[in-house]
């Protein structure tokens, strides 16, 4: 555990950072439209970058492909459990009629419509940490080739 705990405040931070851009879009009245989701990502990527990048720093020689491959999954997964868990109680508890503005055809056509967002929202956001965190090791690793002398 003691290994994660930078990878951990830094999700935790991303998770802040998406709620109250989350919140922003709410005063706005903008957060049904569902084009202001893609910034999320955005928050996302740089989360999971600055974690990837402050834990090659702290690790130094030990760092490892597979090492910040982790730190950055960890991180993601961190973020995307907790925004979720927000994302049900303002959608349910806080605002219980934001599901049906934001999407009217999908609340009258499923029954369990809160159920299938949710998992929308999840799959999303860990899908997001996989593709960014392979891309951004391409960035951090020590590469194997041997270099030329001359």
């Amino acid at each position: 555990m003691k290994n994660y705990a930078l990878p951990i405040r830094f999700g935790i931070a991303t998770s802040g950072c998406l709620i109250a851009y989350f919140l922003l879009l709410s005063l706005l009245g903008l957060h049904t439209n569902i084009f202001y989701s893609l910034f999320n990502g955005v928050i996302t990527g740089f989360g999971i970058y600055e974690a990837i990048k402050y834990f090659k720093i702290k690790k130094a020689n030990d760092f490892g492909y597979s090492t910040g491959f982790v730190a950055g999954l960890v991180t993601g997964g961190v973020a995307t459990l907790v925004f979720t868990i927000f994302f049900a109680l303002y959608s349910t508890e806080l605002n219980p009629g934001f599901l049906e503005k934001l999407s009217a055809q999908w609340a009258n056509e499923f029954a369990n419509f809160e159920a299938i967002v949710f998992l929308i929202v999840a799959t999303m956001g860990f899908t997001t940490s996989l593709v960014l965190t392979l891309s951004f090791m391409q960035l951090f690793k020590t590469s194997n080739n041997l270099r030329e002398s001359r």
